[in-house]
């Protein structure tokens, strides 16, 4: 029994020797070496893993390299592949991106001020083919459309004939603008916002008249929609602010540009109650079984100062970037970058590419003088943009 008891307590004393020396052995690992510890912190949408030993040493992650699916889709590597490695808003506005987007920068920008504004056509699609696409629209309407032809009033043919004039020798004449847009009221009075919606529709699904493998619709610059996708996945609001009548904007942009109607700005006509007749909006009551109607009445062309009274008026907010083609988006840009307290920048497409675009190189040449007289960056189509509609898509 005595031996038992002594082999026992043998037994005990070697275990818990073997459990000293194993709680002095990871004391040591404890103390002397490097721990590593994980971090992540988030920035509008994007995480960091920092990693950090005891000695104070830290080392950050790439996002690419711990991204979500969905945020892998805006690596570095990926965004604004359609523009060229030499394009400087492909510089720029990565780097811009970078530092807007980090809170630790003095250039951090608040997601609900994260605000960009885009011209539409010559800047977002094509305007030149022969012309604006509102404009062919009004000519369509006025002059080829079997419903409507005979119906069209002097006005409206005496506009037509000066569109006419304007998509043969490239020269925009004075006063089209309110002319056109008085002539877009007219001709579409009376219809329902989805008759016009399906009017604008049916006519962009029209082949384009210069190029081939395209429709009106489709007449979009790829590039420019990867520039809104971009800033939309580093939580951007993208308003279009165009001259082309609201309605008609809404028609042909959406399917393509993927922001909501709502942030889709133009010129405006009047919208009335199908019942309404000849009262003023203020002596009449929309009743149940009344329809939004357009009016036939023009109100305004939007360029130049006016859109930047809309962006005030509809937005409420100054924009960080502004994105034209033209003298008319020349105060939307001027509004963006003059007079901002958050890093700013507005950029203008130059019309340059003759050979895959209806380009003018007279005109690209005076938009480039005007970038290096206000603080715009120039936009080349013919050396900034791999491509331009798809390599399938050619002129005529």
């Amino acid at each position: 029994m005595e031996k038992k008891k002594k082999k026992a307590d043998l037994c005990w004393k070697i275990i818990s020797g073997v459990l000293a020396a194993a709680l002095i052995t990871v004391s040591c690992l404890y103390f002397f070496v490097p721990r590593t510890v994980e971090t992540v912190t988030e920035s509008s949408g994007t995480s960091q893993v920092s990693t950090s030993t005891e000695s104070g040493n830290t080392s950050k992650v790439s996002t690419s390299e711990v991204s979500s699916p969905e945020q892998s889709e805006v690596k570095q590597s990926d965004v604004l592949s359609l523009w060229t490695d030499k394009a400087p808003l492909k510089a720029e506005l990565t780097a811009y991106i970078n530092t807007i987007t980090d809170k630790d920068s003095k250039d951090f920008i608040p997601v609900e001020n994260r605000i960009a504004v885009f011209d539409m056509d010559g800047t977002l699609c094509c305007e030149t083919d022969p012309g604006y696409f509102d404009h062919k629209l009004l000519y369509h309407r006025v002059t080829e459309d079997p419903d409507y032809k005979n119906k069209a009033s002097d006005e409206e043919k005496a506009t037509a004939e000066i569109i006419k004039t304007y998509f043969e020798t490239g020269v925009y004449p004075s006063g089209l603008d309110v002319a056109h847009g008085k002539a877009v009221a007219s001709a579409f009075k009376g219809m329902t916002l989805d008759e016009f919606d399906t009017y604008v529709k049916n006519y962009r699904n029209q082949p384009a008249e210069g190029y081939n493998n395209m429709t009106n619709g489709e007449a979009f610059y790829k590039p420019m929609l990867q520039v809104i996708d971009y800033l939309q996945a580093n939580d951007f609001k993208v308003y279009i602010i165009s001259g082309t009548d609201r309605l008609i904007t809404r028609g042909l942009a959406e399917g393509t540009v993927n922001i909501p109607l709502s942030q889709m700005i133009g010129s405006d006509e009047s919208l009335v109650a199908s019942n309404q007749g000849d009262k003023d909006g203020l002596d009449y009551t929309f009743a149940k079984d009344d329809k939004v109607i357009t009016g036939g009445e023009f109100l305004i062309k939007n360029l130049k100062m006016n859109k930047v009274s809309v962006i005030e008026q509809e937005i409420g907010q100054q924009p960080v970037l502004c994105f034209g083609n033209s003298s008319g988006d020349a105060a939307m840009a001027n509004f963006t970058i003059n007079n901002n307290k958050y890093k700013s920048g507005a950029y203008m497409l130059c019309c340059d590419d003759l050979e895959r675009e209806n380009g003018n190189k007279e005109k690209a040449d005076k938009m480039r003088e005007s970038c290096k007289e206000n603080g715009y960056t120039a936009i080349s189509m013919k050396n900034d943009w791999t491509t331009i509609y798809g390599d399938n898509v050619t002129r005529k």
